[in-house]
C-alpha cells in the first residue's frame, strides 16, 4: 500500500529535530571524541605560532578533528568541509559550541593542517587515546597453561611486528615515459624564458617537440618493444632533453631570468636536470639501479621499494614499520627509503616496554626478523620469538611444536589485517598527497582512525553481548566470546542504567 503525503514539498523550517534539538550522548562521534586527549597536545601544536601578530589560527582540535573526519570518511578535502558543515555532529567533533550552516573553514586550510601537525605529534595523540581506550575496555589476560605455570615471569602479551609500504598516487614510472614528461618540461621552460628577450633578431631555439613526440610514442604504444628498441628510443630522448638544457642556459645568457617562473617550475627544472644525470648513468653504464633514484617529477621524494611481493614486486611510495598488541596499531618508523626492518625490532620491543610497562611474553614477526642478534637479545629478555629455530630443520617435529607454529602464525596474521583494513578502508593503498610532510602526516592520520574503528568495533559487540543477555534468542556464544566484557566499567554500559 502506498499512502500519500500530505506535505510533497516540506520547508527546511517544519522540519523536526530529535531529542529537543540536542546531540545524542550515544554517537559515535560524540563517543570518539571523548578519547581523544585535545587539551594535553595544545602547547605543542601552539608552538607553530610563535608570533602574536596576524589573525588567530584554528584550534588543535578543529585541525587535527578535520584530519580524522576526512581519513575516516574517506573523502576529499573540499568534501570534508561540506560534510562538517551539514552534520552538527561533526561541528562537535572538531570543537564547535553551537551548530552553523556556515563553511567551518576554507578546504585549502587542510594542507596547512597537515603540514602543522607533524607525524610524531600524532603518534603522541595515539598512545595516549589507547591508552585511554585500554582502561575503558580493558583485555583479560589469557589463562596460561599448567606448564607454563611453573616458569612464572614478568613478561605479558604479545606483540607483532610487520613492515609494507603505502604506495603514492603516482604512475606506474618507466625510464622512458619520466624522460618523456622531463622532455616536456623543459620545452615549457623555453617557451616562458624566450617572451622575455627583448631583442627581435634573437631566434627561437628549435626544440624538435613534435618529432620527439614521435620518437616517444612508437615504443611506447608497443606491447612489448625489445630490449634495443627501448634503448634506443631513451637515448633519442635524452639528446633532445640535453639540447633543451643547453637552449635554456643560452636564454639565460642572452637577458632571460629564472625569477620568471614561478616556484613549482623552478623545482621542477631542478629536478629533472637530476634525472637526467641519473638516466645518463644508468644509460651508459647498463645498469637497471641507481641510488636516490628519482621516480617521479612531482614528487621526487618517492623512492622504489623492493618488497617481493606476488604481482608488485616493487612499489613506490613510503615504506613504514609498525607494531600491533591487543588489537591496536602503531606507526613505529617511516621512511622514503628502502631498509632493513629487522633493525626495529630492539626499539619496538622497548616502546611495548615503555608503554606497558613490562616486555612481551613472545614476539610474532616474519622470518627477516629471525636473525641471530635479534634472537640472541630476545632470549636474554625472556622473550620467545616466534618461527623454526636457525639452521638445518630437524627430521622429526613433535606435534606440540607444530601447534606452536599454527598459532604464532595465526596470531602474527593480525597485523596483515590491519594494513588490509587501512589499505582497503582508510587510503593507505594510495596516498593523496604530494608533499612528503603532508604524505607522512596522512599515514601517522590513518593509524590513529584504524584504531577509533577498532575500538568502537569492540564498543558495538559489548552492546550487541549485552542485549544478548536480555535476550535469549541470540544464545549465550555472542557472551562467551568476548572475555573482557566482564571486566568492563559500567561507564560503558551507554547511561542503560
Amino acid at each position: 500500500m502506498y499512502k500519500k503525503a500530505e506535505l510533497a514539498h516540506p520547508s527546511p523550517s517544519d522540519f523536526e529535530l530529535p531529542s529537543c534539538g540536542k546531540l545524542s550522548l550515544l554517537n559515535r562521534w560524540v563517543k570518539m571524541a571523548e578519547l581523544i586527549p585535545w587539551s594535553e597536545f595544545e602547547i605543542e601544536y601552539a608552538k607553530n605560532f610563535p608570533t602574536e601578530r596576524g589573525a588567530p589560527a584554528k584550534s588543535f582540535r578543529m585541525a587535527l578533528g578535520a584530519l580524522i573526519i576526512k581519513e575516516k570518511l574517506g573523502i576529499s578535502d573540499r568534501e570534508t568541509v561540506e560534510q562538517i558543515r551539514e552534520n552538527p555532529y561533526l561541528q562537535y567533533f572538531i570543537g564547535q559550541l553551537t551548530y552553523s550552516n556556515e563553511l567551518p573553514f576554507d578546504p585549502s586550510l587542510l594542507v596547512h593542517f597537515r603540514q602543522r601537525i607533524s607525524p610524531n605529534l600524532i603518534n603522541k595523540v595515539n598512545e595516549r587515546m589507547v591508552e585511554k581506550m585500554r582502561e575503558i575496555t580493558p583485555v583479560k589476560p589469557e589463562k596460561k597453561k599448567d606448564l607454563d605455570a611453573k616458569n612464572e615471569s614478568s613478561n605479558r602479551g604479545k606483540l607483532i611486528v610487520d613492515a609494507t609500504c603505502a604506495p603514492a598516487d603516482i604512475s606506474y614510472p618507466t625510464d622512458l615515459g619520466l624522460l618523456n614528461r622531463a622532455r616536456v618540461h623543459t620545452e615549457k621552460i623555453i617557451d616562458i624564458l624566450y617572451k622575455q628577450i627583448k631583442e627581435p633578431t634573437t631566434k627561437k631555439p628549435r626544440t624538435y617537440r613534435n618529432l620527439a613526440r614521435k620518437d616517444y610514442l612508437l615504443i611506447a604504444k608497443q606491447r612489448r618493444p625489445t630490449r634495443h628498441k627501448r634503448r634506443q628510443a631513451i637515448k633519442k630522448q635524452l639528446q633532445y632533453i640535453k639540447r633543451n638544457l643547453a637552449h635554456i642556459e643560452q636564454l639565460i645568457d642572452s637577458g632571460a631570468a629564472l625569477e620568471s617562473l614561478n616556484k613549482q617550475q623552478y623545482k621542477t627544472l631542478l629536478v629533472l636536470t637530476e634525472v637526467t644525470r641519473q638516466q645518463q648513468w644508468l644509460f651508459d653504464n647498463n645498469k637497471q639501479s641507481i641510488e636516490d633514484r628519482i621516480v617521479s617529477l612531482s614528487q621526487p621524494h618517492i623512492r622504489p621499494i623492493v618488497r617481493g611481493k606476488a604481482g608488485k614486486p616493487v612499489e613506490f611510495g613510503a615504506k613504514i614499520s609498525a607494531s600491533c598488541f591487543e588489537g591496536y596499531v602503531f606507526l613505529d618508523r617511516m621512511s622514503w627509503d628502502n631498509f632493513n626492518e629487522s633493525g626495529d625490532l630492539k626499539t619496538q620491543v622497548e616502546a611495548y616496554h615503555k608503554f606497558t610497562g613490562y616486555y612481551p611474553e613472545s614476539v610474532h614477526a616474519d622470518r627477516i626478523y629471525r636473525n641471530r642478534e635479534n634472537r640472541a637479545w630476545c632470549k636474554e629478555k625472556g622473550i620467545r620469538l616466534s618461527g623454526p629455530p636457525l639452521g638445518r630443520p630437524p627430521a622429526n617435529v613433535s606435534k606440540s611444536k607444530k601447534r606452536q607454529a599454527l598459532e604464532d602464525e595465526r596470531i602474527r596474521n593480525a597485523i596483515e589485517g590491519k594494513f588490509g583494513q587501512g589499505k582497503r578502508r582508510f587510503g593507505l593503498n594510495r596516498v593523496m598527497a604530494k608533499l612528503d610532510n603532508t604524505s607522512s602526516t596522512v599515514i601517522a592520520i590513518t593509524f590513529l582512525v584504524m584504531n577509533l574503528a577498532t575500538w568502537w568495533h569492540r564498543v558495538f559487540c559489548v552492546f550487541l553481548c549485552l542485549f544478548g543477555k536480555r535476550t535469549p534468542v541470540f544464545g549465550l556464544n555472542i557472551i562467551y566470546n568476548y572475555n573482557w566484557v566482564e571486566s568492563m566499567p559500567k561507564q560503558l554500559i551507554f547511561n542503560q542504567a
